[in-house]
């Protein structure tokens, strides 16, 4: 299944792409935008790809650009790899404010079904007047039938594209290229791993193909795959309850047999719900968490320690003084190791810098206990390394910069035979026992190939340490060679070949978004110990007994279904069947059919050779055997409708259920009447004849609030139902004098439908026939003097219908049910808040506010219910076509009609001269301004003087996109993307000479991609005035003083004039109001001084972010 999660917007890399096929995109647009690789459909880079690519440059030269009037066009068909593509670009931007252009598969309405193609490819806009400007972005994609098109809908801005002045418009000319690498693809429908490499796969339960890796990766270790053989179970445990017997299964069914293997019960076992099965999380957190299960399962069993044995080693944490004789050690073991990836350029270069040593000294001495504060060595070194020995690299880090975890795609190389005793041991500390021989052999590779918010995840192992490679990928497992392993899972950048000569020649370069994310080593001494043999006298037998069976009951689920074609199902109630289940398991109709004993009968089968079957199973002779068809009656009903007839039981089954079913399922319902004689044995049914109606009783007793089946009867269509009430005592246990109320159940769908029946009219009169169900009751007490809660049957029946237990969970806390509360579908919105209120013991229910449940997310809706906006109960709990027996309540301060006529806005309120910000939620009626806004702020913070004047912001990403006037209504200010920022004005600004100007002040650092500068924003925008005249020297002073930044610190920055994003550096001496000429510009944000930093660490509030860290939500296992 594919996974996206939604992106920053100040993205580097991976940000979403939207196809055009819908010419509409929602929701607020990335200003920067990248691909987003998705999971296992986008987001595998080389998942489907075999053969080497080929590749090709395709030229389009667009002109009269500007005056094109159309909303899209397509070039000219290229051919690339014997494939048919198109470039599709929309002038004028896909409904947002940016060109957007896509790669298309140029004849993908004639292709055959199930087709798909993989290209890595890039699209650009080229710049006319210097190259180095060109505007370049580039991704992968398996293109498909659903997604045929794939590329950029924020491609470049077009106030870029159009200005004249920018190069990428020359006498309206735009120039379009698109370098494509195609790959072919392996036929994956036909593809049969074990036949092709004598391994299976796992399935992907949504996004768990990061679970999947890990787990192949585990179980071709063979010591381990054992230890979890050996683990203790037995055959009473449950799979999906007990984790040590969901991995031994998992295990055997990878070891023995022919198809991918579900995780399924594996996840349950975890106690994950489904929900958090969708939830992609990190393989290296999982490792960790899965392993200390593991190890805690194991205690006090035979495998005790084996999770010690293979993975733990110990690293010694040491700081020594330089000047004096003290040292401090400390011992720590570690079952995998992090290594840097930025910066180093192989496994060696990151073992390095792990054992670095660190000088403290300065303002950074360290303090030796009686020695005081002292210059010292920090560092770390190895005591020793484990048999098996897990490297996670540090693909993903935190950009303290941007704010944001971004995904570093650098080339790293890593060996296939790992020397940790290299240089004279440099890596190991000095009581490490140097008779161990720290060599090691890569077993395998696991690969993360995508952006930092999704991708997907697949491994490549060398299951016994051979040259032969096998890639796992979830259900899939090829054969690959050692270059796939290792070389194309570096990183970086990938060079291609053009395979069409022409002027152009320049090869090709694509980021590889695929690379290694986790290695694992084995220690060549430890190889024969670790790559064990591990058959089935490893197995215990209750185990292989459970396993075996549940393979043979899949094998008789397959022939069943196999042979589904040549057999009915004959579904046979009976009058034992409606006595057990009316006023238990249903109340409406006679039966539930699922629950009654069901024969799959050979279709050439004779109805009466059934019937034989049926005298085995019942103990019934086949001549007191009737049978009647079921029928859905037009109000939705099922009832008995008539007996079959002897021709129709001549018949064969199949024949039978032709004519009994419409539908053509592969059922057949029948009513088995039997008569009993006085003595209580069978006796053959009675000549039913047209007159003859065929009644069903059900008897309500209001005290005990029970409905149940007390039998049935034939009555002649003439008689009346008066001449009946003796005998439906008797069959009730009443006196024969009993005053009883009759009532006809008619339907239930959608509503009830129950009325009483005329005891002194004939049952034609009633309309009464074959399969009718009378309910009957003692005489109700007169109206006024009832004591039970339902005095007639139509009450009770209403009653059941509507019936709804709710589970009540207070909104702070989702995931716990605090209350429940039995209520109806029909109540109203005041009944059940009413119901709440009294629950809780609150006596304004107006203060009540509540808030459906998501069916799929397992939590809250985001929006809640407004005041009376639904009718029923009902209307709360529908979520699509599903209905959720959960609702959230808060208790609010104020009523809730009060507060739907409130705003509430979220304001981070800066202060003159401290630091922290205050985060203020204020409410005002919807109608009230900015100003009242900004009023309320002043009655809440501490001002620097009474007399302040305060303005309010919206600040989006670090840049300051509006000043809101004091007279805008607060009803459409939106805070849940933008920041609200509220300051006081400063003194400067509210006496501007005519020649001052009031300009954006931004953050920024600056990196280096693909041959274009990238600015990247962070921390706290903020305006300046400038002065005529006035020197940058001057500008920086007066920036210090505001900022209050140590000079140390203030002498590393410095300083653009940025205009689109374009720095322009300033010398001290320049005159900085001469850049900022025109004023009161749209997209004044666009055009600011810049402050570059270039040290990646926050010093200060200043590179606080606006939003702070957003953290996924965390691997758990519950059992």
């Amino acid at each position: 299944m594919t996974m996206m999660t939604p992106q920053p917007l100040d993205q580097q890399e991976d940000e979403e792409m939207l196809v055009p096929h819908s010419d509409l995109v929602e929701g607020p647009q990335p200003l920067v935008e990248g691909p987003q690789p998705m999971e296992d459909n986008a987001g595998t880079v080389e998942n489907q790809a075999s053969d080497e690519p080929q590749a090709s440059r395709f030229t389009w030269t667009i002109e009269n650009f500007s005056r094109l009037n159309m909303k899209k066009l397509y070039s000219d068909v290229f051919v690339v790899g014997g494939y048919k593509w198109r470039v599709l670009i929309f002038p004028k931007g896909n409904n947002v404010d940016y060109l957007s252009m896509y790669l298309d598969v140029a004849d993908s309405s004639s292709l055959p079904y199930g087709w798909s193609r993989y290209a890595q490819f890039s699209l650009a806009v080229v710049n006319q007047i210097n190259s180095k400007y060109t505007m370049k972005k580039d991704t992968q994609h398996q293109f498909n039938q659903r997604e045929s098109d794939w590329g950029f809908t924020s491609f470049m801005p077009l106030s870029e594209l159009y200005d004249p002045n920018k190069g990428y418009l020359v006498n309206d000319t735009c120039v379009v290229e698109a370098d494509v690498a195609v790959r072919k693809v392996i036929d994956y429908w036909t593809y049969d791993s074990k036949k092709e490499t004598g391994y299976v796969g796992l399935k992907n339960q949504g996004a768990t193909c990061y679970m999947n890796s890990l787990l192949q990766t585990l179980y071709h270790i063979p010591y381990f795959r054992k230890a979890v053989y050996h683990m203790p179970t037995t055959e009473n445990d449950n799979p999906t309850g007990s984790i040590p017997l969901a991995l031994q299964s998992l295990f055997y069914k990878l070891q023995y047999h022919d198809t991918s293997v579900a995780t399924k019960e594996l996840t349950k076992s975890f106690g994950w719900d489904t929900y958090d099965s969708f939830m992609q999380h990190d393989v290296q957190e999982l490792n960790r968490v899965l392993c200390e299960k593991l190890e805690d399962k194991m205690k006090g069993t035979v495998v005790e320690g084996t999770i010690q044995k293979l993975f733990e080693g110990h690293h010694m944490n040491y700081i020594e003084c330089i000047n004096v004789d003290f040292k401090s050690t400390r011992k720590e073991s570690f079952y995998d190791l992090q290594l840097d990836v930025k910066g180093c350029k192989d496994v060696y270069a990151s073992f390095d810098k792990y054992v670095e040593v660190e000088r403290l000294e300065g303002d950074n001495k360290y303090h030796a206990e009686e020695h005081g504060l002292q210059d010292a060595k920090k560092g770390v070194l190895f005591i020793d390394f484990p048999p098996v020995l897990q490297l996670q690299l540090k693909r993903f880090e935190y950009d303290f910069m941007r704010d944001t975890m971004v995904k570093i795609n650098d080339r790293y190389e890593f060996p296939l035979e790992l020397d940790l005793d290299r240089d004279n041991g440099k890596y190991l500390s000095p009581e490490a026992d140097r008779s161990v021989r720290n060599l090691y052999m890569l077993h395998s590779v696991l690969v993360h190939s995508g952006g930092v918010h999704g991708g997907h995840y697949y491994a490549f192992i060398r299951p016994t340490l051979s040259d032969q490679w096998y890639k796992f990928d979830d259900e899939r497992v090829t054969k690959e060679d050692v270059k796939r392993a290792l070389e194309e899972q570096y990183g970086g950048e990938e060079e291609l070949p053009q395979t069409n000569p022409g002027y152009n020649n320049t090869p090709f370069k694509f980021t590889k978004y695929s690379n290694a994310y986790m290695l694992v080593y084995i220690r060549v001494s430890d190889k024969d110990k670790i790559i064990c043999d591990v058959d089935e006298k490893d197995i215990a037998e209750h185990l292989r007994i459970r396993l075996k069976k549940e393979q043979e009951e899949k094998e008789d689920k397959r022939r069943y279904k196999a042979q589904a074609h040549l057999y009915t199902i004959i579904k046979v109630a009976r009058d034992e069947d409606l006595r057990e289940q009316i006023g238990k398991d249903i109340y409406f109709d006679l039966v539930d059919h699922d629950k009654v004993r069901n024969f799959r009968i050979q279709k050439q089968m004779p109805f009466n050779l059934f019937k034989e079957e049926v005298a085995k199973e019942f103990g019934i002779p086949v001549q007191f055997q009737r049978f009647w068809i079921w029928a859905k009656r037009q109000n939705h009903t099922y009832r008995p409708n008539r007996p079959l007839t002897p021709q129709e039981e001549a018949q064969t089954v199949g024949a039978l259920r032709e004519v009994s079913n419409k539908a053509h399922n592969a059922e057949l319902k029948l009513f088995l009447e039997v008569e009993y004689g006085l003595d209580l044995h069978p006796v053959p049914p009675p000549e039913k004849n047209k007159e003859d109606i065929l009644l069903f009783f059900k008897l309500y007793d209001p005290e005990k609030e029970e409905l149940r089946y007390v039998g049935r009867l034939f009555v002649k269509s003439s008689g009346k139902p008066i001449e009946l009430i003796a005998k439906l005592n008797e069959m009730a246990g009443f006196t024969p004098d009993e005053e009883i109320e009759l009532f006809e159940e008619i339907k239930f769908e959608p509503s009830v439908m129950c009325e009483r029946l005329d005891k002194r009219a004939s049952f034609r009169f009633s309309q009464i026939e074959d399969g009718d169900i009378i309910c009957f009751q003692k005489q109700p007490p007169p109206e006024g003097e009832e004591t039970v809660r339902f005095p007639d049957v139509p009450s009770f029946l209403e009653y059941v219908k509507n019936r709804q237990i709710v589970h009540f969970r207070a909104l702070e806390r989702p995931k716990e049910d605090d209350f429940c509360l039995e209520l109806a579908k029909n109540h109203t919105y005041d009944d059940v808040v009413e119901k709440v209120a009294q629950r809780l013991g609150l006596d304004d229910p107006s203060k009540i506010r509540l808030t459906p449940h998501n069916c799929y997310s397992q939590q809250p809706k985001p929006n809640p219910i407004k005041y009376r906006s639904v009718d029923h109960l009902l209307d709360m709990l529908v979520h699509y076509n599903q209905i959720s027996d959960i609702l959230y309540y808060e208790v609010l301060d104020i009523p809730l009609p009060e507060l739907q006529c409130l705003k509430t806005l979220k304001v981070a309120f800066h202060h003159a001269t401290k630091d922290e910000a205050v985060i203020l939620n204020i409410r005002l009626p919807k109608q009230s301004t900015v100003g009242d806004v900004l009023n309320e702020i002043k009655t809440k913070v501490e001002l620097s003087h009474p007399s302040a004047e305060l303005r309010l912001l919206e600040v989006f990403y670090h840049k300051i996109y509006k000043i809101f006037p004091l007279h805008e209504k607060i009803e459409n200010i939106n805070d849940q993307y933008w920041t609200l920022r509220a300051e006081e004005i400063p003194e400067e600004e509210k006496n501007l000479g005519p020649n001052d100007r009031l300009i954006h002040v931004y953050h920024f650092t600056k990196e280096t991609a693909q041959n274009q500068v990238q600015v990247q924003n962070f921390g706290e925008p903020f305006f300046l005035v400038i002065h005529e005249g006035e020197t940058l020297a001057d500008v920086k002073a007066r920036i210090q003083k505001k900022l209050q930044v140590p000079d140390e610190e203030f002498s590393k920055w410095k300083f653009a004039f940025l205009s689109l994003g374009r720095p322009e550096y300033l010398e001290d001496s320049d005159i900085v109001s001469s850049r900022f000429q025109r004023r009161d510009v749209y997209g004044a944000w666009e055009q600011y001084l810049g402050l570059e930093h270039s040290d990646t660490t926050p010093k200060r509030a200043y590179a606080a972010s606006q939003n702070r860290h957003t953290f996924e939500k965390p691997v758990k296992i519950y059992n």
